[in-house]
């Protein structure tokens, strides 16, 4: 029976604030998925801010800090997991011998 294969407790593999990136980041295509935070929560849901960079933009080409994020090998950071939040739903967290 249904009530046998237990389903009903299956929790999610990723966190909430890496799905929120995820779901920006399939909203606005145009822009890349820097990093998030939590702003609020109630009872039912959990209010993240992801922050989203126009990799086209001319003040963010020109400045040293932030233009690694125009090169193509960052599309879609937060789908593979490379984002904050991704990398500690992955676990990578800490390094070394520590993270084993």
């Amino acid at each position: 029976k249904p009530k046998h294969h237990g389903i009903n407790q299956l929790k999610d593999v990723r966190n909430l604030r890496s799905i929120a990136e995820e779901r920006a980041g399939a909203k606005f295509t145009n822009l890349r998925v820097l990093n998030s935070y939590w702003v609020n929560q109630d009872a039912t849901y959990k209010y993240f801010e992801v922050i989203l960079i126009d990799h086209s933009h001319k003040a963010i080409r020109r400045d040293a800090r932030i233009n690694w994020i125009v090169n193509a090998v960052h599309k879609r950071r937060e789908k593979r997991g490379l984002t904050s939040a991704g990398r500690q739903a992955r676990g990578l967290r800490q390094r070394g011998h520590k993270a084993n």
